[in-house]
């Protein structure tokens, strides 16, 4: 028999395997519809009766029609009757067929696969497992993801039930709190963040058709949410012991420190990436120092400035590693400090004291920072506590000096509040973790707060992706001899 032959003939026979294999579709899909007109109730159903009944029973089809299609494209591992055992190499012979029922967006999904079992290491192993990516236990990582995305989201017994509503699949609270720790463990700035190459795309973008470099935000602040300690930890008791047992712990506000970086283009800002967590003030600046060492601020590439409050730390930090940015501090933050003067010096002549206001700001927006020093220096307090308040003012616009020529940084296009990082406050910390009754131990806030970071910076799916390939490690590792 010629080439051309036995070409001809492995065609018609893979024609026939195609038309084998849509033909148990068709009957896949004909057998869902029979079990669908004998659950309709009425011959002719509403618009909203029909989806609902469809919905309904939407992953039996589509799970009946994986299944088939995972058997048509891996024929040859379900055939597979020898395989190298992963621990000593031995050619091992396949004892069984042994059937797997996994849980998946599109349904429960069946998988035969040959089982091995090497008698000397005393191990079994189905190469088609791993071939398929299949995570250990029956909810697999499509599932896993989407469960991680509702729980960055909102409450988790709000997720359990939108995650059972969407998916027709149930999944606990509890099981939503383990698998949502398990997806951040361990994550850091650089795993949230987005890439070299992303952010200088975005810089690219804004820095097109104009003639100076686009301004780069970097601004550092903090958010108080609701902590518990771990000695509050434990198993559940009854009514009367949970009470005791809550009474023997007290919740902590306690400050999750971050930083936001943004580009200013026109009337918007462009995010680039945020970090947040409940963390130290050098952990922070250790945060910021691998951004900057992976060249995740393009210093180069930009006009970069600080916008922050009146907090040393801050400052300390930023003139540490930042000396060439242009530093700005609060103009609200700032107006806070007069009012409290004009409160303590004018008392209840509001007039007075918000004309008082006035000046003082329009004078520091214009540059005359000495004038406002002299004028205070000799301003006669009304009382010790507006003494006081005017011996702190002075301390405070003498140490920010500097960073207080509002209308300059203005005309210069610069930035005069931290508004941008007050939001980023607001939907990474506030949102998911200031809700009703919620008291957060350390480990868990932080773990909820990068997965609201990556979401943020648009690299959840990176995240996660990590996340699976170390249980598929950890699985295959298993498999090895140590």
């Amino acid at each position: 028999m010629g080439a051309a032959a036995v070409i001809a003939l492995a065609e018609v026979r893979q024609k026939k395997q195609q038309a084998e294999f849509r033909r148990q579709l068709h009957a896949r899909l004909d057998h869902w519809l029979d079990a669908l007109e004998e659950e309709m109730k009425t011959p002719k159903p509403t618009l909203e009766e029909l989806t609902r009944a469809i919905w309904e029973r939407r992953q039996e089809l589509t799970g009946s029609l994986t299944t088939a299609l995972l058997e048509q494209r891996y024929d040859a591992e379900h055939a597979q009757r020898r395989a190298p055992c992963p621990q000593c190499g031995r050619l091992v012979a396949a004892r069984a067929v042994v059937s797997r029922t996994v849980e998946t967006l599109v349904g429960e999904v069946e998988v035969d696969r040959p089982y091995f079992y090497c008698v000397p290491c005393g191990h079994g192993f189905t190469p088609l497992d791993t071939a398929l990516g299949l995570a250990e236990g029956r909810k697999q990582f499509d599932l896993q993801r989407a469960a991680a995305k509702l729980t960055a989201e909102v409450p988790y017994e709000t997720a359990r039930a939108l995650f059972g509503d969407l998916t027709g699949l149930p999944l606990g609270t509890e099981r939503l709190h383990t698998l949502t720790n398990a997806v951040a463990a361990g994550l850091g700035v650089l795993d949230v963040a987005p890439t070299r190459r992303e952010l200088e795309a975005q810089v690219a973008a804004v820095a097109a058709g104009r003639r100076q470099r686009p301004i780069l935000v970097l601004a550092i602040d903090g958010a108080q949410v609701p902590t518990r300690p771990d000695t509050a930890r434990g198993r559940r008791p009854g009514r009367k012991k949970q009470r005791a047992k809550r009474a023997r712990w007290q919740g902590q506000w306690r400050e999750a420190k971050g930083f936001r970086c943004y580009l200013l283009d026109d009337d918007r800002i462009v995010h680039l990436l945020s970090w947040h967590q409940i963390q130290s003030d050098e952990e922070v600046f250790a945060a910021l120092q691998q951004v900057k060492d992976a060249g995740l601020i393009p210093e180069d590439q930009v006009r970069l400035c600080v916008v922050a409050d009146g907090a040393p730390w801050i400052w300390n930090g930023v003139a540490r590693l930042f000396p060439t940015a242009r530093e700005i501090l609060d103009y609200y933050h700032c107006s806070q400090h007069v009012h409290t003067v004009a409160e303590l010096q004018y008392g209840t002549e509001a007039g007075l004291a918000l004309e008082w206001v006035e000046a003082t700001m329009a004078r520091l927006f214009t540059g005359e920072v000495d004038g406002v020093l002299w004028s205070l220096q000799r301003l006669r307090p009304a009382a010790a506590p507006a003494a006081a308040a005017i011996d702190k003012l002075l301390a405070y616009l003498r140490q920010h000096q500097h960073r207080l020529h509002y209308g300059a940084q203005r005309r210069a296009g610069y930035p005069l509040s931290s508004g941008g990082i007050e939001s980023a406050n607001k939907f990474i910390c506030h949102t998911r973790l200031k809700r009703s009754g919620a008291w957060w131990y350390v480990a868990n806030s932080n773990h909820m707060l990068a997965l609201r970071c990556a979401k943020y910076n648009g690299t959840f799916e990176r995240v996660f992706d990590r996340y699976r390939q170390t249980l598929l490690a950890k699985s295959q590792q298993k498999n090895v001899k140590k």
